[in-house]
């Protein structure tokens, strides 16, 4: 059987985590709570005349509910994944827009030092290049979101912010976005809207809707602010040698170009790494016989400061890349992709827990602890230890956990 992919995915669209779903029919608490936020957005400075105006028409939304807590019973594989996003219209419209802005993104270039390419891929991968910007009263489903205790804070912050921007005159009153609250061409949330967004076309106002200036410098300047480097790309598909120790993988783990050349990595095509002065870490997002292997650099952590997703962070990068005319991974497909649920992965973390592996919170999701704790248990029994689940692992340690 050979190893597939699972899609870890650590954004707001991440597993929801059990928890109780508030009484939306209680709309005097509902009001009574945001008689509250009224009061915290005074204190903000937020004028009268605009919260009355966001708020006032806000009621709780079952359907935002409802898709927060969605659970989508099977997870999808690596190649899944990246067929959905990095599609050959994708690539072939992304580099149509390269060529049509060409002048305004060399400019946004100059000034923040992010490539092109990159903007254009993160334009395609959030919103099809603008064409889909999300259907939902924002205020509503941040308000709707904030007063659900699962992550209560984080939307109420999201939603004072957004009365800021609003105040503002950035966003209109009544703007539609995601479910989440992710606004505009780049889907920002509000509070990244609120400290990230610039006016690049110089009218006084951010739009993140309808100024492409506004919308790519925007996200230039976000990037820029998270540390992109200028003289560095994202990372690269590499060859590993028979034998490689699989425990060297993983995104915690970084070591420079140099030594992963003395330990035998080379490029795809099998010339030497680049002897720049770099380090980078070894990821196998598919397991080591699922896909390709990547030695990634400090701009792919800046792309995951965008979204908490290796796998979303890789479409990127290998969007960008494909803009530039490369072509796509030279790893071979499997024949056969195990597909796994998150019960399954849940099942996995029980499991390693129960063995005296800490994997974490059974939660369902591929995280950091689970992948250390799995490679562990690898090495343990004498299996790849490339952190990666599949049937077969979790067969052995069914075999294994049972007294």
């Amino acid at each position: 059987m050979r190893r597939g992919g699972l899609s870890i995915i650590l954004g707001l669209a991440a597993v929801a985590a059990a928890a109780p779903v508030p009484a939306m029919s209680d709309t005097t608490g509902f009001q009574t709570w945001l008689n509250g936020i009224r009061q915290e957005a005074r204190a903000a400075g937020v004028s009268e005349r605009t919260i009355e105006a966001v708020l006032g028409p806000v009621t709780p939304s079952p359907r935002v509910i409802a898709l927060d807590r969605r659970q989508p019973e099977l997870l999808q594989s690596f190649w899944q994944y990246l067929d959905a996003r990095v599609t050959p219209a994708r690539v072939a419209r992304g580099r149509q827009m390269l060529e049509r802005h060409d002048a305004l993104l060399a400019e946004i270039h100059r000034r923040y030092g992010v490539p092109p390419r990159f903007l254009v891929a993160l334009w395609g991968l959030e919103t099809d290049f603008g064409g889909e910007t999300g259907e939902h009263d924002l205020a509503q489903a941040l308000a709707t979101l904030a007063y659900d205790p699962r992550r209560g804070a984080f939307f109420t912050e999201q939603l004072l912010a957004l009365l800021t921007i609003m105040d503002a005159g950035d966003v209109a009153i009544g703007a539609r976005g995601s479910w989440a609250g992710a606004m505009g061409q780049m889907q920002f949330m509000p509070m990244t809207y609120r400290d990230a967004a610039v006016d690049g076309d110089g009218d006084g106002r951010r739009d993140l809707w309808r100024s492409l200036p506004d919308v790519m410098a925007s996200a230039a300047n976000y990037l820029a602010r998270s540390g992109w480097r200028v003289d560095e790309t994202w990372g690269r598909e590499v060859a590993l040698p028979p034998g490689f120790d699989l425990a060297l993988s993983g995104p915690d783990l970084r070591r420079p170009l140099a030594e992963w050349q003395a330990l035998g990595v080379r490029r795809a095509d099998g010339s030497d790494l680049p002897t720049a002065d770099l380090s980078a870490s070894l990821l196998l997002p598919a397991g080591v016989d699922g896909g390709p292997a990547l030695l990634v650099y400090d701009n792919f952590s800046v792309i995951m400061t965008w979204n908490r997703s290796l796998l979303y962070a890789i479409a990127v990068g290998h969007l960008a890349d494909r803009l530039a005319g490369e072509p796509p991974f030279r790893a071979n497909r499997p024949l056969y992709e195990d597909t796994l649920s998150r019960a399954d992965l849940q099942e996995v973390q029980i499991l390693l827990a129960r063995l005296g592996f800490d994997a974490g919170q059974p939660d369902g999701v591929l995280g950091a602890k689970t992948r250390i704790a799995l490679q562990s248990f690898q090495r343990t029994h004498d299996l790849p230890a490339d952190g990666y689940p599949t049937l077969g692992v979790i067969e052995r340690l069914r075999l294994v956990a049972t007294p």
